[in-house]
């Protein structure tokens, strides 16, 4: 075996996906992990790390960076948001990230249900979350899921109980509607 692949097997979901986008995804996933829980959206864009040390080599040192860890490499620049009263879904569709960014990532918090019980969930938007709130079999998520512009995606979720970083799991296509928004993002205006 050699160490590619015991690299990669330490990755969940690491099959089948860009081990760059993994990473960085996975990389989020633990500095948000640290924070605890019942923490707001956060949206990150994603930059050749190559590059950000071509372009800033003060900043790229400071972090610890050099030209040869940089390669095939991305770096996760968080964004400030600022939009009361707005979701990051909602958020999501009002940014275009320029050209120089290779990619995004977004971490949300989320309550899941069994799937027995989506019948039983209200249309009404509000009606849903309560339901959603007190139904017994409720489970806390955090998701971080990423996009490059090429097309590769990658999610890890952690369920609150099972707070673990051995209980992440990971894999390309596990949020498709997030995936789809984020991958909006970075669409060029004219298409």
């Amino acid at each position: 075996m050699n160490d590619d692949e015991d690299y990669d097997s330490a990755l969940p979901g690491f099959d089948d996906v860009d081990p760059a986008l993994a990473e960085a995804v996975l990389e989020i996933e633990t500095h948000i992990a640290g924070d605890g829980w019942d923490q707001p959206s956060r949206l990150y864009a994603l930059v050749d790390t190559a590059a950000l040390v071509a372009k800033e080599p003060a900043l790229a040192a400071a972090m610890g960076l050099d030209a040869d860890s940089a390669a095939g490499s991305l770096t996760p620049v968080e964004q400030e948001l600022v939009a009361p009263g707005q979701t990051l879904e909602e958020l999501l569709g009002s940014i275009i990230w320029p050209a120089g960014v290779a990619g995004c990532a977004a971490v949300v918090e989320r309550l899941v249900l069994p799937p027995d019980a989506d019948e039983q969930i209200p249309e009404d938007p509000a009606s849903a979350e309560e339901f959603a709130r007190e139904h017994p079999d409720r489970q806390e998520v955090r998701i971080v899921a990423g996009v490059t512009r090429a097309g590769a995606t990658y999610c890890a979720l952690r369920l609150k109980a099972h707070d673990d970083d051995q209980s992440v799991v990971g894999g390309a296509d596990l949020v498709p509607g997030l995936l789809e928004l984020l991958s909006a993002t970075l669409e060029d205006e004219l298409e």
